[in-house]
């Protein structure tokens, strides 16, 4: 008989065998949009963001119907819908800030590590992220603007609005603010930082209009002109009416969400590119 440190003669054991009994499939969007969905439900960030959003359109928005319903005569000719406007504007910063926080904060806090290894796929995971955000803040939105531009023309006598004027001050604020807060999910996914995305978005939203506002100059006449035609404020204002605001010219009806979608296909292009091109 062989000594105990004499090596054994034969073929090695064969490993072991182990079947989970988890069936194991490739993972797809479905996946990832669960997942997304899990996560922006469960942040402090998102109630907060949202339901500023919500106090600022319903409060300034029924707040600026009791005022105008006090002096009906300035809009008589003119549906009420436009007063919803005023609540719209900075309800926009709350879905500004929501979209850069939605990437943004997981590269403070080293999250977005793990939501790569876990789906190495960079363009599934800013895809769900978009569709994600895009469908909350859009039902949200619209509904708040349904509620706000109901409330609006029960208490000001004024024109009754038509049913494109409705569609464009209910459904086009919705797809207008969604729009806006993916601009900032993709500022955010190229910035990478949280107040600086922020910081850089409240810029485009209000430093042409401010800028514009200070162009004393007959030189810079041309250029005024410009920024106080495609300001996303003025772009929010054209939403509500057939016309530009500024002496007729520029965007009007739907070409403000059509504007504006172009711009964000081509930040979250440029986001998706960077994000599969450099290390997290």
């Amino acid at each position: 008989m062989s000594s105990p440190t004499q090596p054994m003669n034969g073929p090695a054991p064969a490993p072991y065998a182990y079947t989970s009994p988890i069936p194991v499939r490739r993972a797809h969007l479905g996946d990832a949009l669960a997942s997304e969905w899990t996560k922006i439900r469960s942040v402090r960030s998102t109630m907060w963001t949202l339901g500023v959003m919500a106090l600022l359109m319903l409060g300034i928005g029924l707040a600026v119907g009791a005022v105008a319903a006090a002096s009906m005569s300035e809009y008589s000719e003119e549906p009420a819908l436009g007063l919803g406007f005023f609540g719209v504007l900075p309800a926009s910063i709350c879905v500004i800030t929501l979209g850069v926080l939605t990437i943004s904060s997981e590269y403070g806090t080293g999250m977005i590590r793990t939501t790569l290894t876990a789906c190495p796929s960079r363009g599934r995971v800013l895809a769900a992220k978009a569709i994600i955000f895009f469908v909350l803040v859009f039902t949200l939105v619209t509904v708040l603007a349904g509620v706000v531009g109901a409330a609006q023309v029960s208490m000001v006598d004024a024109a009754t609005p038509s049913a494109g004027e409705w569609l464009r001050a209910t459904v086009g604020v919705g797809l207008f603010l969604s729009l806006l807060g993916l601009l900032g999910m993709g500022i955010g996914a190229i910035v990478r930082h949280s107040a600086g995305a922020i910081t850089v978005m409240i810029g485009v939203l209000l430093l042409p209009l401010v800028a514009a506002m200070f162009m004393f100059s007959e030189a810079l006449r041309s250029l005024q002109a410009a920024l106080l035609t495609y300001a996303l404020p003025s772009q929010m204002i054209a939403l509500y009416s057939e016309t530009a605001p500024f002496e007729g010219k520029g965007p009007a009806g739907w070409e403000p969400v059509l504007i504006l979608f172009g711009l964000t296909a081509a930040v979250l292009g440029g986001a998706f590119a960077l994000l599969n091109s450099r290390d997290v």
